[in-house]
C-alpha cells in the first residue's frame, strides 16, 4: 500500500513538475509574441511571426496572427500608394490647370492692353481663349466625372443596346477629326446585330475615350480602327492604331489614376491623365473588361469585352 501511494505520489510530483514546464515555456513563447508584434507594428516591417511549438492552440494562433498582419501590410500598402497617387494628382491638377489658364491670361492682356491690334487680330486671339477655356472646362468636368465613378454617384442605366449602331456612331463622330489629321479610317463592324445590356452613355464615353486616346497617341501612326467581332457568350471591341505604343513597363499601370510618366501613352502636355482611367471604371460598372496590348508603330489595341445578349 506504501508503495501505491509513493508511485501517485511521485506521478503527481512528475505531472507537476511537466505542468510548470509546460506553463513556463506557454509564458515565454507569449512573452516572444508580445515583443515581436509590438516591433512589427511599431516598425512597419513586413515580417511575420516565427515559431517553433507543439501546442496546437499556440499555432492556431501563430497562423491568424500572421494572416492579420499580411492583411495589415496589404492595408499600408495601399495606403501609401493612395498618398502617392494624390500627390501626383495635386501637382498633375495645378499643372493641367494653371498652364492653359495662363495661356487665357496671357491673351486677355494682349486684347486688353495693345491697342494696336486689328479687328481680325483680336478675333484670333479671342478664339484661342476661348479654346482654352473649354479645355480647362472638359478638364475639371473629368475630375467631377471621376469623383463620381469613385464615390458611386454615376448612375448606371442598363438597357438592351444595337452594339453595332453604338460604334457606327462613335466613329462617325470622329470623322472631321480623322479627315482634319489626315489619319486612315478602318471600320470592322459585322452586319448581322449584336447586343449587349449596357449603359449607351456610359459605353460612348468609353469609346470615345478611347478614339481620342487612339488620336493623339497613335497619329504617327497614320491609322485608327475599331473592330467589333464575337463569339457565342461574347462580344468584343478592339480600339486600334498604329502609333509609337506603350512601353511593357507602362501597361500594367496605364489605368491608374493620373498615371502621366513622361514616355507613357497616357502623359502629354494635351492629355490630364484621367481618360483612360475612367475608361477603365466605367467598363467595370457595366460589368465588362478591357486590356492594351501594344507593338510600338506595328499595333496597340485597346480591348473591350462585354457579355453579349442572346
Amino acid at each position: 500500500m506504501t508503495a501505491f501511494l509513493c508511485v501517485i505520489l511521485l506521478v503527481s510530483v512528475f505531472m507537476n513538475v511537466m505542468q510548470y514546464k509546460a506553463k513556463k515555456e506557454r509564458n515565454s513563447n507569449l512573452r516572444y509574441i508580445c515583443g515581436k508584434l509590438y516591433g512589427i507594428v511599431s516598425d512597419r516591417t513586413n515580417e511575420r511571426l516565427l515559431l517553433v511549438t507543439a501546442e496546437q492552440e499556440l499555432r492556431e494562433l501563430l497562423i491568424g496572427v500572421n494572416r492579420l498582419l499580411a492583411y495589415i501590410h496589404e492595408i499600408n500598402s495601399d495606403s501609401a500608394r493612395t498618398k502617392l497617387s494624390m500627390r501626383r494628382m495635386l501637382s498633375n491638377v495645378s499643372h493641367d490647370l494653371k498652364t492653359p489658364l495662363s495661356i487665357v491670361l496671357g491673351y486677355i492682356e494682349t486684347i486688353r492692353y495693345n491697342r494696336d491690334l486689328s479687328s481680325e487680330e483680336r478675333d484670333v486671339l479671342l478664339s484661342k481663349a476661348q479654346l482654352k477655356t473649354v479645355e480647362v472646362s472638359g478638364l475639371i468636368n473629368q475630375f467631377f466625372d471621376l469623383a463620381k465613378l469613385e464615390s458611386g454617384d454615376w448612375l448606371i442605366d442598363r438597357r438592351r443596346l444595337h452594339l453595332n449602331e453604338v460604334c457606327r456612331k462613335s466613329m462617325l463622330g470622329f470623322y472631321d477629326i480623322f479627315e482634319g489629321k489626315g489619319i486612315e479610317v478602318s471600320i470592322e463592324i459585322p452586319e448581322a446585330p449584336i447586343f449587349i445590356y449596357a449603359d449607351e452613355e456610359a459605353l460612348r464615353r468609353i469609346l470615345d475615350n478611347l478614339l481620342s486616346n487612339a488620336i493623339r497617341y497613335g497619329y504617327e501612326g497614320g491609322i485608327v480602327g475599331l473592330t467589333l467581332h464575337h463569339d457565342d457568350s461574347y462580344a468584343y471591341i478592339d480600339v486600334w492604331d498604329k502609333g509609337k505604343g506603350i512601353r511593357e513597363t507602362d501597361r500594367d499601370r496605364i489605368f491608374e489614376r493620373l498615371y502621366t510618366l513622361e514616355d507613357s501613352r497616357n502623359s502629354s502636355t494635351e492629355g490630364s491623365g484621367l481618360g483612360l482611367t475612367i475608361t477603365k471604371k466605367l467598363t467595370e460598372q457595366l460589368e465588362g473588361f478591357i486590356d492594351v496590348n501594344s507593338s510600338p508603330y506595328e499595333r496597340t489595341v485597346f480591348a473591350l469585352r462585354f457579355a453579349k445578349l442572346k
